[in-house]
Parts: structure tokens; sequence; C-alpha cells
């Protein structure tokens, strides 16, 4: 399907269109100075196309909250987030191809570098069958993609340069096309910019972003000087998506506008000096009012949940009391079942919870002995393929990994019964799957963070097979293919 997108005028009159297919698959990159109208022109691009495509915004002003209005985007305020949620935030994402604007407003630049970077990484580690086709809009990408070294942790900006080099060079296989704005060229990593096939340059004045510019639309030096004359809202294009030759765009009007708008001069209030000066310097007015009552704090889902679950009533049809050993084996049996359901491995642990109580009464029992904690524990474990009470049988284990998150507990696990058993190391593939996840990369990286709290010790032989030990069990697992 073609879908041209009306960008403007050219300097005819005629209109200029942008083939959407062709611009998923060649990336664009925008250029100009404050005030040229980069924000207008990614507006612009951003209506036309809505309806068309799905599209993702990272926004670090906030400025495109305002699509949410007209077009329906799910805007994201990062800043009441930490960086596990937006990267799961844009998992569900790509799954369900909405179109959202992740505001990174309120954050300090290092924040906002970390907030895109684990963004980025989730749309990017998207399971295949999720890989749409989706405009990945970046503005101000400079901060995220800097050319050199800043005040931010170098740990910080390459986790960010490499999301965005990943967005850039690899992203189009997975469906996200790469949308960057910049007001500075020179600022911006050449190995990020030089992926785009598609250029809109507007006004710039500094010598050696117009040098660049004219490089990338294939002009000469002396032709670059024209870069510095163009108007507020037009811009050079050039690129498979636009223009095989150099053309100049009066971008078009939009139906939404920014949160924040450029100043405008208003007359100044008519006082006198001394007026004024006494205004200014006037004493504070002793002013008191009663303290409001204190806003009841609000109850988080998962304490939420415990308490439905106390207070459900017990079923009329429940039947007699079950023992504490049959109770046992039905609990195990229902936690076997929730983990065969292959679609539990990425649900949360309260929705999961929900399910538990929902199976526990369909076999018999009313009330389980176990808090959402307790069933994270035993979920847990039944990941891991320990189905039993794990306190009776692995206390020794489970007091090793009490300096571990709760959702890492299944990945230990699984890697300490191999060890008790003497079986073969885990791959990366078991243990993504115990954490939840898809991604081999984050499974690795869950080893290399249960290597820094001294729980593994993992070792490769010359064949490159892995094993791991636990030192504080004297456990180890036999040599195996990590893949």
């Amino acid at each position: 399907m073609t879908v041209s997108v009306d960008m403007g005028k050219d300097s005819g009159g005629a209109p200029v269109a942008m083939d959407l297919e062709e611009l998923l698959a060649t990336r664009l990159l925008v250029q100009g100075n404050s005030g040229s109208g980069k924000s207008h022109l990614l507006r612009r691009l951003l209506e036309q196309s809505a309806g068309h495509v799905q599209q993702i915004v990272i926004d670090p002003e906030g400025d495109f909250v305002t699509l949410s209005e007209r077009y329906g985007h799910v805007a994201i305020e990062a800043a009441d987030h930490d960086e596990r949620d937006v990267a799961r935030f844009a998992a569900r994402i790509r799954e369900h191809r909405a179109s959202v604007v992740l505001s990174l407003e309120g954050l300090e630049a290092e924040g906002q570098m970390k907030c895109a970077a684990a963004f980025l990484s989730g749309l990017f580690d998207a399971p295949r069958e999720f890989w749409y086709p989706a405009l990945v809009v970046v503005d101000e990408a400079q901060l995220f993609a800097p050319a050199g070294g800043g005040e931010v942790a170098e740990e910080v900006r390459r986790a960010s340069l490499g999301a965005m080099t990943n967005l850039m060079c690899r992203g189009r296989k997975r469906g996200l096309a790469g949308v960057i704005a910049t007001q500075r060229l020179a600022k911006l990593a050449k190995n990020v910019a030089a992926e785009a096939s598609n250029f809109l340059m507007g006004r710039t004045f500094l010598d050696i972003d117009m040098a660049r510019a004219a490089d990338l639309l294939g002009m000469e030096r002396r032709q670059a000087e024209q870069i510095r004359d163009l108007e507020r809202g037009t811009f050079l294009a050039l690129g498979p998506a636009v223009a095989r030759r150099p053309v100049s765009i009066r971008i078009g009007a939009v139906e939404t506008s920014a949160r924040s708008a450029s100043p405008k001069l208003m007359p100044l209030p008519q006082a006198t000096g001394e007026g004024m000066k006494d205004m200014l310097l006037a004493p504070a007015e002793p002013s008191w009012t009663p303290p409001a009552p204190p806003a009841p704090a609000p109850v988080p889902s998962e304490r939420l949940i415990e308490a439905l679950a106390r207070s459900a009533p017990s079923l009329p049809d429940a039947g007699p009391e079950v023992d504490a050993e049959e109770a046992a084996e039905r609990i195990a049996e229902v936690l076997r079942n929730i983990v065969e359901d292959p679609d539990s491995a990425f649900r949360a642990p309260a929705v999961l919870y929900q399910d538990f109580l929902v199976r526990c009464r369909m076999v018999g029992l009313a009330r389980p002995p176990l808090d959402l904690s307790g069933f994270v524990r035993r979920l847990s474990a039944a990941r891991a393929g320990i189905h039993g009470d794990p306190d009776a049988e692995w206390g020794q284990a489970l007091e090793a990994a009490r300096a571990l998150p709760d959702d890492m507990l299944g990945p230990f696990l699984l890697v300490a019964r191999a060890a008790r058993e003497g079986a073969p190391c885990p791959s990366d593939a078991e243990i993504a799957a115990t954490y939840g996840t898809s991604s081999l990369g984050r499974a690795r990286r869950l080893i290399t963070y249960i290597e820094s709290r001294e729980l593994f010790v993992t070792r490769v032989d010359l064949s490159g097979k892995r094993s791991i030990t636990i030192p504080r069990l004297g456990w180890s697992t036999m040599p195996a293919e990590a893949a």
C-alpha cells in the first residue's frame, strides 16, 4: 500500500509529498537551529500519517503530548515510572501497535538518556511476531546520541548511544523506522546520522553544521550558504521518500499545537518606579490557614488483592475441610498448571495471583494459605521445576538467595537445581523463560548481576561450554552450551 504524506509546497507552489512506505525503509534526519521549525515539521509528519502507521514519539520537552487529544496517542509521563516499567511498556506498545508519546519532561539529562535507552531497547527486543512497522520519532536526538562525552556518566552515554545506533542501523528489519531531529549536526554521532537516507535541512548558521548539511545533500560548499538564508518553516529536502534532487519545502499548517509556544511581545505594566518598588519590597502579610487533612495514602494493588482474598467468603459448596497434605498437593498442581500455560511467563505476578485464587477455588480450596509474597516465591520455584514446598527442601538455597529480588529467585533456583543434581548448565533461553522474557541478552545480564552478588561463578571451558558454581552451597552444574 502506497501512502503519500503531504508535507507542504515547494518554491513554485506545487505540493510536495513524502512516500510513507519508502520512509519506513529509508529513515529520516531533520536538522535546524532552534526556531527553524523542526518541531512543526515533525508535527506535520505525525498528523498527516496518523491512522496509516503506528507512531512512537520520544519527546524531551513534552510538546507532542497534545497529539493525544486529536489523534488518540497515549501520553506516558516517564517521570512517574522507573526504567523497568518503561521497558515493559515498550514491549506492550509493540504487541498492541499503540501510538504513544513518551514525555521525558521533568527529568534531568542523565535521567532522560537512561529512560530513552531502556525504552528503545524494549522496542528493539520485542519478539519477532510483534515486529510491526512503526515510525519512531526522536526529537533533540543530539541529547541521546552525542558525538562526544558530556557531563553524564560514560556508562549512561554508551547505553543511550547504543540504543540510538540500534534504532537507526538495525531497526529496519524489526519494523522500526527512525525519524530523528537535531539542532546541531556537529553534536550528533556520525554513525547515527549516516544511516538516514532522507534529509530535511532547515536554517543553520554555524559553518561546521552547514558543511555537514551540504555533504549530506550532495551540494558544493559554496551552495551551502543558502541554508543560512532559509526562512523559518522552510527546509531543503532530499531522499528517496521525498525527492531525488534537493527541493525547498514550505511546511504546511498543523491542527495541534505544543504546550509551550514561542515568546511574544506584550505591553509592560503601566506602573511608576516608586509604585513598582513599593509592590516589590512590601513586607509579607501574616496569614494562617488551617492545614488540610492528610489525603489517604494509595493502597498498592498487591495489598488490595491480598485484602480481597482474605475477605472473600467461603463458597457454600466448598465441601469438607481439606487436610494440610492434600491442600499442599492441590496447590502444587495448580502452580504446575499455571507454569505450563505459555502466556503466564509474560503476565504480572498480581494478575497471576488472581488466576491462582480462582484455580484454587475450582479445586476446593476456598482460602489457600498463600499471600502474594508467598505465591511469588512458590511460582518462582515452580518455574524452576520445584513443585513442592521450597522452604522444606531448599531452605539453604533460599537463604543464599535472600539478597536477590523476588523476580530473580526463579532463575537462581533453576541453576541451583541443575547444580544440585549435577545436571548440565541451563541455557540462556531456559533462564530467560524462567525470568519471564524472551531476550537472551537480558538473561545474560541477569547472570552477570547474580555474579556481582557473589552467588554465581561462571566458567567457560576451551570448547565454549559454560558451567555455573554456587560457592555458598558448594554445588556446580555440568558444562553445557549457553545458546
